[in-house]
């Protein structure tokens, strides 16, 4: 696997870190529409990049967000994205101190 591929890729521990993360009362919650998850035992909905893989967006929990599949389809596909891409924006800083969009995207080195 190429350095850049596996960088922007979502491990299993940075997957458990953003459920944690985007849990209410413990349980994992879409970020957008607060859907609970089906079930607890392992990341069943995927992961979203803020900054997607393709633009270099990085596999680290700064750069995940807790999506339902159907939220996660309209970040990805919709018109919707502007909005979204805001309020994310404005809840990643909440969650951490030093939080930029440019450290969440993968460089040469």
């Amino acid at each position: 696997m190429r350095k850049d591929t596996k960088a922007r890729d979502f491990d299993r521990k940075v997957k458990l870190a953003i459920m944690c993360r985007d849990s209410v009362d413990g349980w994992p919650c879409c970020v957008w529409c607060g859907a609970a998850a089906p079930s607890d035992e392992s990341p069943v909905w995927s992961n979203a990049h803020y900054i997607a893989r393709s633009q270099g967006g990085l596999g680290i929990e700064e750069n995940g967000l807790t999506l339902c599949p159907i939220c996660h389809r309209s970040y990805d596909q919709t018109t919707a994205r502007k909005e979204m891409r805001d309020y994310f924006r404005g809840y990643l800083r909440e969650q951490y101190e030093d939080w930029s969009e440019e450290a969440l995207v993968y460089r040469k080195g």
